[in-house]
C-alpha cells in the first residue's frame, strides 16, 4: 500500500539546486540598491550594503559607504564568499550529477562551511557598525538583509549534508536496500 522510505539518489540533483538557490539568494543580497536597511517611520533614510540615501521622493542625497572600513569588510566578505559558493556549486555539479565522487563531497562540505563562516561574520558586522555610525532612529532590516541570512542558512545545512553524505555512498548510488522507515498493511 503505502511506504514512506529516504531515496538517498535524489540528493544528488537536490543538493546542486539548493547550493543554486544560495547563489540566487547572495546575488540578490549583494546586489540590492534599495537597501538593507530603511527608516521605519518617514521612509526617508535608507542603507544599502554599498551606500546610504537620505530625502524624499526623487530628491536623494546618496553617499557610499565604501569609505568606512568596516563597509569594505562586510563588500569583500559577501562577495568572497559569494565566489567560495560558486566554486562549491561547480564542484558539487561534478561530483553528483556527472559523475558519483564521493571523495569530493567532504571538500564541498568544508568549502561551505568556509563561506558560512565569512557571510556570519559579514552579516553581524554589519548592524553593529550601522548602529554604532549611522543609527538615528528606528529602523527596519529589509528583505535583501533577509536574502543574505537565507543564503547563509541554505549554505549551512548543505554543507552539513555534504559532510553526511560520504557514509551512505551504497545509498547514493543505489546499490543498497530502500529502508523503509513506515509501511502500511
Amino acid at each position: 500500500m503505502f511506504r514512506c522510505g529516504i531515496a538517498y539518489p535524489r540528493c544528488r540533483w537536490i543538493l546542486p539546486l539548493l547550493l543554486l538557490f544560495a547563489i540566487i539568494f547572495d546575488i540578490i543580497a549583494i546586489a540590492a540598491t534599495s537597501g538593507w536597511v530603511e527608516d521605519e517611520d518617514a521612509k526617508s533614510h535608507y542603507a544599502s550594503m554599498w551606500e546610504q540615501c537620505r530625502g524624499r521622493n526623487d530628491n536623494w542625497d546618496c553617499r557610499t559607504l565604501m569609505e568606512n572600513s568596516w563597509a569594505q569588510a562586510v563588500a569583500a566578505l559577501m562577495i568572497l564568499g559569494l565566489l567560495i559558493l560558486i566554486v562549491a556549486f561547480i564542484i558539487s555539479c561534478v561530483a553528483l550529477c556527472c559523475t558519483l565522487n564521493i571523495s569530493l563531497l567532504p571538500l564541498i562540505g568544508i568549502l561551505l562551511f568556509v563561506v558560512v563562516v565569512l557571510q556570519f561574520i559579514a552579516l553581524i558586522i554589519y548592524p553593529v557598525k550601522f548602529n554604532e555610525e549611522i543609527f538615528e532612529g528606528d529602523y527596519d532590516y529589509t528583505w535583501a538583509y533577509g536574502f543574505g541570512w537565507g543564503a547563509t542558512i541554505l549554505t549551512i545545512g548543505c554543507a552539513i549534508l555534504f559532510c553526511c553524505l560520504p557514509r551512505y555512498e551504497d545509498e547514493l548510488t543505489g546499490l543498497a536496500k530502500t529502508k523503509y522507515i513506515y509501511t502500511s498493511a
